[in-house]
């Protein structure tokens, strides 16, 4: 392997930093992709000043900014606003992951969120809790509309996913897209939203979460639905305003809720969330990154940044993506 482009003379000394996960797991990976590296885990961090790249799931707030020589954050997910939420974080490069096995395992979730509602299986599951043979109705894949807000990356591989199953699949965007197969209704910016929300069986947020996004599951969003859409969330927890959430569902306007993203990670166990008939609770689990994908990309980008590419890796903090 080539001496890491800017390192020539030392290791690159890397920090993996998160209050939420045990970050060791990225040991074996970071020893086999970026064995030049001198990685450090909380607590034993040594000098602060030394650190060139830290690599983040919700660090500790204020860490960032007491490491002067940082040169690259890393997120291990596709978002970064678990990171840009500190409000020290310094002005240096911040990377998200971008990796296909990631936008699999999305595509993997939504359908099964996307399936398990519209073919009733958790009316099955009862029935066969219960020992009866018990059919629910049965609606074709083609009958059922599911729109994409948010097409990215990870949306794009969702709607390609579902629309290959025979789902009626849409996507809306603050921008206008393209590329697309011409059986995807598009809709962009605010005066299209209402429109595109009109034809959501089943609604899926997969938007970045920026200023503008943030409550934008709210009840002006959840009465441009259908009645009894189902709601599926694996954007951001901020997205979504709760108390509209509980009183479209208590009202009959939405009729379920798949959650994945919560503003508050573990979701208390008091959460209403938990004990609500119409919605499912997953931890978070919708998709998540390769350890090999993490430390490879962290390679790549601190060598990029090293050469003076930051442009090429770094995405804007305040666009959110």
């Amino acid at each position: 392997m080539e001496p890491l482009a800017g390192f020539e003379t030392r290791r690159p000394r890397v920090a993996l930093l998160s209050t939420q996960l045990d970050m060791s797991y990225l040991l074996p990976a970071f020893a086999e992709l970026f064995p030049e590296a001198e990685v450090r885990l909380e607590p034993a961090l040594g000098d602060l000043r030394e650190i060139d790249a830290a690599v983040c799931w919700m660090p500790p707030r204020g860490l960032l900014a007491r490491m002067p020589g940082l040169k690259l954050i890393q997120s291990i997910a596709a978002g970064i606003d678990h990171i840009t939420g500190d409000p020290s974080m310094p002005a240096v490069p911040l990377c998200r992951m971008v990796d296909p096995d990631m936008a699999a395992g999305m595509a993997a979730y939504v359908c099964w969120a996307v399936t398990h509602r519209q073919r009733h299986m958790d009316g099955y599951l009862a029935s066969a809790a219960a020992g009866l043979w018990q059919e629910q109705a049965v609606e074709a894949p083609g009958a059922h509309r599911v729109g994409i807000a948010g097409l990215g990356a990870l949306g794009v591989r969702c709607a390609l996913a579902l629309r290959a199953i025979g789902y009626r699949v849409s996507g809306w965007s603050r921008n206008a897209k393209s590329g697309l197969p011409d059986d995807i209704a598009l809709f962009h910016g605010d005066g299209q939203r209402a429109a595109f929300l009109a034809n959501c069986d089943t609604l899926v947020c997969l938007l970045p979460y920026t200023p503008e996004t943030h409550g934008i599951l709210d009840a002006k969003c959840y009465a441009c639905l259908p009645r009894g859409a189902h709601l599926i969330n694996v954007g951001r927890g901020a997205h979504v305003v709760e108390d509209d959430l509980l009183r479209a569902l208590d009202s009959g306007q939405l009729g379920y809720a798949t959650m994945d993203t919560f503003t508050q990670e573990p979701l208390p166990a008091d959460h209403p969330y938990w004990t609500h008939p119409r919605i499912r609770v997953t931890p978070h689990i919708a998709s998540r990154t390769p350890a090999r994908a993490i430390a490879r990309q962290t390679r790549i980008n601190l060598a990029q940044i090293a050469m003076g590419n930051t442009a090429m890796v770094a995405v804007d903090p305040a666009r959110g993506y």
